[in-house]
């Protein structure tokens, strides 16, 4: 599926005039990914500078051939690295920025990634697969008392005590190494409880956010970035998941550099649900800093 950059208008909306509006606009992204929404301000504003980051490897290479025109020119720098390890001393200042949080497509597409519970690949489920655990890792080697935390902190889940008890079971006989082998257990035991709704989402969204500790990198790195807006900022953060929108919205409102643009999180238009499914569940919040 082709990665369609999601809220593209009224991120568009929130940043874009702040951005025309200075002599040297610089613009960060923080998740990179395939580069929609960095594309787009890149294309509308010409003094535009921007400096990506995304700890995917595969991003940052595909970044630099789709790219490579405005690197040559210094209008982009990339970082290979998580958005929490940005530091405005290093890094520098800038007017506007966007934090998408949802998981690229090529990630979710593209069975070798280890996230999806439709295409077959290894249980890996790793933004940076070059460090870390690997999602197989926590199935075979967690306690049952460790896995339970995990499904019902990151996932929500409930009552995940059946699926976990036959993870412990089943991994005596073999461990997991597969996608389709831990989604078809889920499967077994929980079954489709709701027409469209796969009843391995929320583990698997469980363990990804456990692997790539993505809670603790909002909770780290919202903060720094906001710190490293210049006056009158701006900074947009595009959730998919209750959990993260929480953070998000407790540091936005509790911050003394500034204030969110909009008392009410916004959400997609009827007509982007229908003809983009994966931006249903997103919630944008934009920050402005104080001016000086």
């Amino acid at each position: 599926m082709l990665h369609i950059p999601v809220m593209l208008k009224e991120i568009s909306d929130h940043l874009l005039p702040h951005l025309l509006a200075q002599k040297e606009p610089r613009y960060l992204d923080g998740t990179l990914g395939r580069g929609g929404h960095l594309g787009y301000f890149l294309s509308t504003v010409p003094k535009l500078r921007a400096i990506a980051f995304d700890q995917d490897p595969e991003a940052i290479a595909y970044a630099k051939t789709e790219f490579s025109k405005e690197i040559y020119e210094g209008r982009l720098e990339l970082v290979h690295g998580n958005f929490a390890s940005y530091n405005s001393e290093i890094h520098g200042a800038y007017d506007a920025g966007l934090v998408d949080l949802g998981v690229s497509s090529p990630q979710l597409d593209q069975g070798h990634r280890g996230f999806s519970f439709i295409h077959d690949g290894p249980l890996d489920m790793r933004m940076n697969s070059m460090t870390g655990e690997t999602a197989a890792d926590v199935i075979n080697n967690y306690d049952e008392e460790d896995l339970i935390t995990i499904f019902k902190k990151y996932g929500e889940i409930f009552k995940p005590y059946r699926v976990t008890r036959a993870i412990v079971h089943d991994r005596r006989e073999k461990p997991f190494q597969t996608t389709l082998q831990l989604a078809g257990l889920i499967e077994r035991v929980d079954g489709w409880r709701k027409k469209g709704f796969h009843p391995a989402t929320q583990y698997f969204m469980a363990l990804r956010l456990y692997v790539n500790q993505e809670l603790q990198s909002v909770e780290q790195g919202i903060p720094a970035l906001l710190h490293g807006l210049r006056s009158k900022g701006r900074l947009s953060v595009l959730t998919f998941h209750s959990l993260e929108d929480r953070i998000v919205k407790y540091l936005f409102r509790e911050s003394d550099l500034g204030a969110p643009v909009n008392k009410k999180v916004l959400v997609p238009s009827e007509q982007e649900e229908k003809s983009n499914s994966r931006s249903r569940s997103a919630k944008l919040r934009t920050f402005e800093r104080d001016g000086e």
